[in-house]
């Protein structure tokens, strides 16, 4: 399929599909944030204001991040159920996020169920040989993010012949597909117009961290690939989220599966970053990296060399890039009354000393869950 050949949307059935599975979980979010919690949100209308202005996808230029710290294993999709129900049925304009491979993706119910839920199927590196900050699925949360459509050879499954694919629009003769380890088969969001400039959703810290001083692990370096690579620089808003670690806290006994109701939940939006002002030294030195690689030959968008990937140099500018999204969330907790944090919990050095590897409790006091 050529790419002027491609259709601008995914098929009506898998498009009417997503909107009633994103539509049906949005309004039970929703009914036990409002119903069942004592819920406040902070923000919101600034943050609805950017919602309105991404509606028409044509009109978009740029894709927008929500960064925020990870509580519990219910934060998301639980807290999208703050939206108005308007928002919660229109996928084209809400969120993808990032689900561990081996919880959300382990059968093919489930993984049509996340996949039409805008779940993205990401490898942790404790449980898969491909996981890691440069997997497939970075790459295509990157596309989403930019200008799209990509259509490239390697947006096909690794078996066409496979005749029990993990996960793909049965309505389409695309092929519009991709594949995580090579094995499987996945769709492809980026190969679709209207998935341009996308919103992505990531908890950077990667776990479950669950404290009573309510500080964060510190962060990882997907994100720092999405703000730099992703063309052109996305609108960025950090978040902070109170409650669901509540909800759903680790020490919960049985019945294990099911929400606490009737706890306080708050949901804090902060304002929209200055993106370019605040990551746009750091991008401009990525630019500069990326145009002497490339005069070794072209890479499509969200690929990299080896030069990319583990020079000091580049190591450098995501440890940065990094540091600024943590301080940007940090901003966001300070408005809820919190003290700063020590400087020292932010460093990955610090969490070597958790005392044991793994999830449950750690020598810190903290609960920590895989997710």
């Amino acid at each position: 399929m050529r790419p002027d050949e491609q259709p601008p949307t995914p098929s009506r059935q898998w498009r009417a599909a997503s909107i009633f599975t994103m539509g049906a979980v949005g309004v039970l979010c929703r009914g036990f944030l409002f119903g069942l919690s004592n819920t406040e949100v902070y923000g919101m209308r600034e943050f609805l204001e950017l919602l309105d202005e991404r509606e028409n996808v044509e009109g978009r230029r740029r894709g927008l991040i929500t960064v925020s710290n990870h509580v519990s294993v219910m934060d998301d999709p639980l807290v999208w159920g703050v939206l108005p129900l308007r928002y919660l049925g229109n996928p084209d304009n809400m969120r993808w996020g990032l689900g561990s491979y081996d919880l959300c993706f382990q059968n093919r119910a489930l993984s049509t169920f996340f996949s039409l839920g805008q779940v993205l199927p990401t490898h942790r590196s404790a449980h898969s040989e491909f996981g890691g900050l440069f997997q497939p699925t970075i790459t295509q949360a990157i596309r989403l993010l930019s200008r799209g459509p990509f259509v490239h050879p390697n947006d096909r499954p690794a078996r066409l012949d496979n005749p029990r694919p993990d996960c793909s629009d049965p309505f389409s003769s695309g092929q519009l597909t991709y594949s995580t380890n090579g094995r499987d088969t996945f769709p492809a969001p980026a190969a679709y117009l209207n998935r341009r400039h996308s919103w992505i959703h990531i908890f950077p810290e990667g776990k479950v961290h669950q404290k009573e001083d309510r500080t964060m692990r510190y962060f990882k370096w997907g994100v720092s690939r999405l703000i730099l690579e992703s063309d052109p620089c996305p609108d960025i808003v950090p978040m902070w989220i109170e409650g669901p670690e509540e909800i759903m806290h680790e020490t919960r006994t049985f019945p294990r599966f099911i929400p606490r109701p009737f706890k306080n939940v708050s949901i804090t939006f902060g304002e929209k970053l200055d993106s370019e002002k605040v990551f746009g030294d750091l991008r401009a030195r990525w630019k500069r990296m990326r145009a002497k690689a490339e005069a070794r030959g072209s890479l499509e968008v969200g690929v990299l060399n080896d030069a990319l990937r583990y020079s000091d140099e580049a190591v450098k500018i995501r440890k940065e890039c990094t540091m600024r999204i943590r301080a940007a969330v940090l901003a966001v907790r300070r408005t809820r009354g919190l003290p700063d944090e020590d400087p020292k919990v932010g460093l990955a050095e610090t969490y070597a000393m958790e005392g044991n590897r793994g999830e449950g409790r750690k020598a810190d006091g903290s609960m920590v869950k895989e997710t």
